[in-house]
């Protein structure tokens, strides 16, 4: 909870991450309040009050997950709400003659995000979507130690480009400061 909320006023995009993994803890804990509350909650260097808060939102996530069926795997809606926003803008940056260099750093990621759905068979997941999911299944290779090919770690470093930009120009977009005109 802390962490995402940091990060959600930061970086859009390492809250999106951030958030796909705790999903993942929730089912890795099996949605049970106790394994949760002892594995991830009781970690936390904070006072009981700020436990218990931590303790209900994930709580309330489980729930949500529980809710939205997507107990093994998918994302709620509160996250794919980030996608939909996220697409919004990134089209509205394509069009904004004002946004080259965005338009550039797209095209330039482009070929990657084509060989990622055709590989996965996604043809109609969003492309940002796409975007997400190859980073973060990169993150998940890492943290299990697993090999990466050089091909693999060109593709993620232009990908990761690409959503840090996106995600600098949404925090500009949310303070006002985007001028696609």
């Amino acid at each position: 909870m802390l962490i995402a909320q940091k990060k959600r006023k930061e970086n859009i995009s390492e809250y999106l991450l951030y958030m796909w993994q705790v999903e993942d803890l929730i089912r890795a804990n099996h949605f049970d309040s106790d394994e949760i509350r002892r594995n991830l909650v009781d970690r936390y260097d904070q006072p009981a009050a700020v436990k218990e808060e931590i303790a209900r939102w994930y709580e309330e996530l489980a729930d949500m997950m529980r809710q939205e069926g997507v107990m093994e795997r998918g994302h709620i809606q509160l996250n794919k709400n980030v996608i939909i926003a996220l697409t919004d803008l990134h089209l509205r940056l394509l069009k904004s003659p004002k946004e080259m260099i965005y338009g550039s750093m797209y095209y330039k990621t482009l070929p990657y995000i084509v060989q990622l759905r055709a590989k996965s068979g996604g043809e109609d997941i969003p492309e940002i979507e796409t975007c997400f999911t190859a980073v973060y299944g990169y993150l998940v290779l890492r943290m299990q130690g697993k090999e990466v090919s050089a091909e693999t770690l060109e593709a993620i470093k232009q990908i990761s480009a690409f959503l840090a930009l996106l995600a600098e120009k949404y925090k500009d977009d949310m303070e006002g400061k985007l001028d696609e005109e």
